[in-house]
């Protein structure tokens, strides 16, 4: 709308600096913003009457109505994202006693089971690094027991 960068609103920023003051500079950016924020409350309600408005009078339809015409293309893609839509949805409402239901538990069973031989797989190599790093570090005290002290120079 205004398109205003970085470098324009530091220019604002210093002109109101010296215009302003410093000690006043504050209280008016932060009225600014109030009143930003209510312009912006404002138009947000307005759009929203409107929307509704336009709902109420059957726009959307009419929109939905010549979109189809001037693009079909679209309007049957439209149509395969709805149909694959409702089978997924009515492929996770499986009755458990058919054989696809039957198949979509065994399914989740086998992902259940994957995620636990992960876990157990994990923590045996947690534990095996433990182990390694646990005798390191005896032998690192082994070793230091076993060398002579260095002379201390004087």
């Amino acid at each position: 709308m205004f398109d205003l960068g970085l470098a324009e609103l530091l220019i604002i920023g210093i002109v109101a600096l010296i215009v302003i003051g410093p000690k006043e500079l504050p209280v008016v950016f932060r009225n600014v913003g109030r009143f930003v924020g209510k312009a912006r409350g404002m138009a947000r309600e307005f759009s929203t009457a409107m929307n509704q408005a336009a709902d109420e009078a059957g726009v959307k339809d009419i929109q939905r109505t010549i979109n189809t015409a001037a693009n079909p293309v679209k309007s049957a893609m439209d149509g395969v994202k709805d149909a694959t839509k409702d089978m997924t949805s009515s492929l996770t409402n499986l009755d458990p006693e058919s054989e696809t239901g039957k198949l979509a538990a065994e399914k989740a069973e086998r992902a259940e089971n994957a995620r636990k031989i992960q876990a157990a797989t994990a923590r045996a190599q947690a534990e095996r690094k433990a182990k390694e790093a646990a005798d390191a570090l005896a032998k690192a005290e082994e070793l230091e027991a076993q060398a002579p002290a260095a002379p201390k120079e004087s």
